[in-house]
């Protein structure tokens, strides 16, 4: 085992999964530091989502081994490795989106006793300060930037080690993709280590420090965003053949 996988707050070993006993991860094998934002690009159906959600522990692991800051999870369900420090924001809307902004932030923090969830909401208010002055509005009025938002921030207020976002900027207009993306590195900047799928592989590689390559469920390359970005197959097939 080298130096980096030991160090890995997030590790995959030869990990199968699967919705039935077919697997649609093969075999993947990698790991994500503390602190890194990692996306994983690929061709649609390539198992990207899937991936997400063995490690989030929605999916069998059929094969192999998941590791979670040094606790084998790959028997673990998801609320036992949400307690473990995996927070998961999933594709499309996954807000309430009649209640207001700070009910939904106060919903994200069901899982923290009662008396912690005033404060975990204030915490995550300086995380994301454009959402104070649309405390009372209903999430559902909210921009798709700013549920997108709301939504990373209602799964930050647990405090999680490891977010997991599955297309983050779907559906968003690039001005607001852009805005997406600046608070994706503010996450991080606050210590929180990011795995990320996304479409818009550009934007995303461009505040990665690393990049996965999925390809039919199996990890075909992966290594630092910038050496990803200049392989000329990769140019060709997710950057529309452009410089990186």
């Amino acid at each position: 085992m080298n130096s980096r996988s030991q160090s890995a707050l997030l590790r995959l070993e030869d990990a199968f999964a699967g919705y039935g006993a077919e697997p649609i991860i093969r075999g993947v094998a990698e790991s994500v530091q503390p602190r890194e934002i990692v996306t994983i690009i690929g061709p649609n159906g390539a198992g990207k989502s899937t991936l997400l959600r063995a490690i989030f522990g929605e999916l069998r692991l059929i094969q192999g081994r998941i590791t979670f800051d040094g606790h084998d999870i790959g028997a673990m369900g998801s609320p036992e490795r949400q307690r473990l420090g995996i927070g998961f924001v999933p594709q499309g809307r996954c807000n309430f989106p009649l209640m207001s902004v700070r009910e939904n932030l106060r919903m994200g923090c069901h899982l923290l006793p009662r008396s912690d969830r005033a404060a975990a909401v204030e915490r995550t208010l300086e995380v994301f300060p454009m959402l104070k002055p649309r405390l009372t509005v209903s999430a559902g009025n909210l921009s798709g930037g700013e549920q997108q938002v709301l939504e990373m921030a209602m799964v930050l207020s647990t405090s999680p080690k490891m977010l997991l976002l599955d297309e983050p900027s779907l559906g968003l207009s690039p001005k607001t993709m852009s805005e997406v993306f600046g608070t994706v590195q503010r996450i991080r900047d606050e210590g929180v280590t990011i795995l990320i799928v996304e479409q818009n592989t550009a934007g995303a590689i461009s505040i990665s420090d690393r990049v996965w390559v999925l390809e039919l469920g199996t990890l075909i390359a992966s290594g630092p965003a910038g050496t990803i970005a200049s392989d000329p197959r990769i140019r060709m097939a997710y950057l529309g053949g452009v410089e990186a």
